[in-house]
């Protein structure tokens, strides 16, 4: 079966970290300025790349969402998910007569499927069940963690965004002088893995967790400025 659980149960998170903002004091080296974080359209676009093959049960519902009007008799299953690929936000219908764990990765790719029968809808933020807003966070950091070598690439390929403006700014906590001591240090050769990171930036406590709080920023706000790792919702601008 196409199915992982998290072992260790739920990770401690932390309080937000605030954003550290000081006075641009020279710019950013790293990566020519044309490269750019994608800005936010406020409008989705799915590339057949960014398209999840796997998600991470937030919730399920076994009788659909309270908000129905169907008869109970009507009602069948719901799951609401989130991608590890573009943590896309989504609503799934279950095969008949499985019952999804929550905090599972399961497929949801081409072919044969264990767990899932079908991706119902895209959903935003706002969509989520009160159990599945709970179950968010924990999951989006296992879920980093899960990846540890892609993130870890994030650290040492980041770059300039603009000329007052770096990637890793972007990150919460990260603020000008954060930044640099990662700049300077990957010159030295690139980072390892979050435990090279947090030795080699003793003041960056957990990267992982900065990343996921970066994660659950972007996919709060429909209309964020600019995206690192995530798509937004299908759902225009309010006139």
């Amino acid at each position: 079966m196409k199915e992982d659980k998290l072992q260790s149960g739920r990770p401690q998170t932390g309080s937000r970290y605030a954003a550290e903002k000081t006075p641009s004091v020279r710019r950013p080296t790293g990566r020519p300025q044309s490269e750019r974080a994608p800005r936010s359209s406020g409008k989705a676009s799915e590339s057949p790349q960014d398209r999840e093959e796997y998600v991470w049960v937030l919730d399920y519902l076994p009788y659909g969402k309270s908000v129905d009007v169907k008869s109970i008799h009507q009602k069948k299953p719901l799951v609401q998910a989130v991608g590890d690929k573009k943590f896309t936000l989504m609503e799934l219908a279950p095969k008949n007569g499985v019952v999804p764990e929550i905090q599972s990765r399961v497929y949801i790719g081409q072919g044969d499927r264990d767990v899932i029968d079908h991706v119902k809808q895209r959903i935003g933020h706002s969509d989520l069940t009160h159990g599945a807003n709970l179950e968010l966070p924990f999951i989006l950091e296992a879920c980093v963690r899960h990846q540890e070598d892609r993130f870890v690439k994030f650290f040492n390929e980041a770059h300039s965004i603009t000329t007052r403006l770096h990637m890793l700014e972007l990150l919460p906590g990260i603020g000008k002088k954060l930044m640099w001591s990662i700049i300077d240090e990957r010159k030295k050769g690139d980072f390892k893995s979050f435990q090279d990171i947090h030795e080699r930036i003793p003041s960056l406590h957990d990267p992982a967790k900065v990343i996921s709080h970066r994660i659950e920023e972007e996919l709060k706000d429909d209309f964020i400025k600019y995206r690192l790792f995530t798509t937004p919702a299908r759902r225009q601008r309010p006139a």
